[in-house]
């Protein structure tokens, strides 16, 4: 099971790569609420306001260059998440993944990305999405 959630989890930053907007949308829950909350962003809910800023994103200039490290799956029933890191050229964000079992696939419910202060890195972070 936890294996089906590291698939979706890897779904999602492979569709943030690809700038894949289609395929962005197919991960996103339809029938339970949804939320984000970008780096340097207010949080955004409901279907429509989550995909309209990942279609701004994934069209947008930004680098799309990312990459999931670390990531571990907590499960509990027909909820996950996933902790991970997100890994830019230019910095890396640490972030959390809700997933939730629906149409018998698991569908993300939430996304949130923040600064990660490492030893070391006194200049910060990034926020880069």
């Amino acid at each position: 099971m936890k294996e089906d959630i590291l698939k979706a989890n890897q779904s999602f930053y492979k569709a943030f790569a690809n700038g894949d907007h289609e395929a962005m949308d197919a991960l996103w829950a339809r029938k339970h609420a949804v939320s984000v909350i970008h780096p340097g962003w207010g949080g955004l809910h409901g279907r429509n306001a989550v995909m309209d800023s990942w279609r701004r994103i994934l069209e947008g200039d930004n680098n799309n260059d990312i990459q999931c490290e670390q990531p571990i799956v907590f499960l509990t029933h027909d909820l996950a998440y996933v902790t991970c890191h997100e890994v830019f050229p230019n910095g890396q964000l640490i972030a959390t993944n809700i997933f939730i079992w629906e149409d018998n696939t698991w569908r993300m419910v939430h996304h949130q990305a923040g600064p990660l202060n490492q030893p070391g890195n006194t200049s910060g972070q990034t926020s880069v999405h």
